[in-house]
């Protein structure tokens, strides 16, 4: 019997519905230019054997800082986002409340006894510390963006949940009203509150829980109001999407890249920082936020070797960046921090 965690294939209605998408090709979505998830002298044993046995300073050594901000309080004058680590991050926008890529379990796994551990932080957060929620978007249905023991939480209080093609079957086998999910291929857009639209954008990817793999779309979103656009990134690798939603709908005011969980080893699926600064410049960012680091220990690279070269390529390009505390917010208009914090006295 399938486990729970591991969610559920789509079928009728919305299996349907991907058979007539223009990304589903044979028996399974496909990105815009082939991309294998290894490079091609990489097999699985290797992979395992260095992400089990490499040594090295992938985990801070010391508790990470943090700003515990009330969630409950955010202003509405100005659009504010506070970070929880890795890809998870609460937006208040036009009286709105958004959530995006909830994790809040301790590890990104179809299981809590098991699995890479977040790191600890000084205030963490939890479900409980959310306001009630417009929405939650998720990007795709990955368990370090899809968390099983979230949603179970999230959809008491969730008016609307915003995805990608298909991983709306995980949310309706785990008990989400079919009526708040609402699904977008690639281009799909739709106003989902008064002056506030949401399009979803392609990313070079890939989905599965468990071994099945490219049943389910992955998507970027563009967030617009009739003041801010906003980039919401997802997980991809760099190609020339990037431009091309910048030509579309940009200048963007920020931009939320992945930054962190490469390696060489898979080299098409993820960006190194250096290509996450360039999808930013691609975008017309005014502002980039790096995000998908500092929670979870997915590669094998340090955990702070994501934001130090993403800083050093920001200097040579001139692209501006935010750097926030976990728990800090930031304002749009007003404050975008940019300090080191994970320099200091971090091991």
């Amino acid at each position: 019997m399938q486990q729970k965690p591991f969610g559920k294939l789509p079928s009728g209605p919305r299996q349907e519905r991907i058979l007539k998408s223009p990304q589903y090709q044979g028996d399974g979505f496909q990105n815009i230019l082939e991309t294998p998830m290894l490079a091609d002298d990489i097999s699985y044993f290797r992979m395992f054997k260095e992400y089990f046995f490499h040594d090295d300073e992938r985990r801070p050594t010391q508790i990470l800082p943090s700003v515990r901000t009330d969630l409950k309080a955010l202003p509405d004058g100005e659009p504010t986002l506070v970070w929880f680590g890795h890809s998870s991050y609460l937006l208040r926008i036009e009286g709105k409340t958004i959530l995006v890529d909830p994790v809040f379990s301790d590890r990104p796994s179809p299981v809590q006894f098991a699995g890479t551990k977040a790191y600890p932080i000084q205030t963490p957060y939890s479900l409980d510390d959310l306001p009630e929620l417009d929405a939650v978007i998720l990007t795709h249905d990955h368990y370090d963006h899809l968390d099983y023991n979230s949603i179970l939480k999230l959809k008491r209080h969730t008016k609307k949940f915003y995805t990608a093609l298909g991983v709306g079957s995980h949310l309706a086998y785990w008990g989400v009203t079919e009526s708040h999910i609402q699904e977008f291929d690639w281009w799909d857009s739709a106003t989902i509150f008064p002056g506030i639209q949401l399009t979803a954008t392609p990313a070079r990817h890939f989905s599965g829980r468990g071994f099945t793999r490219y049943k389910t779309l992955w998507v970027s979103f563009v967030l617009q109001t009739p003041t801010h656009k906003i980039f919401l990134g997802g997980d991809s690798g760099y190609d020339d999407s990037f431009k091309k939603i910048g030509q579309t709908f940009g200048p963007f005011d920020l931009a939320l890249l992945e930054c962190g969980q490469y390696d060489r080893k898979w080299p098409l699926i993820h960006m190194a920082p250096e290509q996450t600064v360039q999808a930013a410049v691609d975008l017309q960012a005014r502002v980039l936020m790096p995000v998908h680091w500092g929670k979870f220990t997915l590669s094998v690279h340090p955990w702070r070797d994501p934001i130090r070269r993403a800083t050093k390529q920001a200097a040579i390009l001139g692209q501006k960046l935010t750097t926030p505390l976990i728990g800090e917010a930031i304002r749009l208009n007003s404050y975008l921090p940019n300090t080191p914090w994970w320099e200091e006295r971090m091991g």
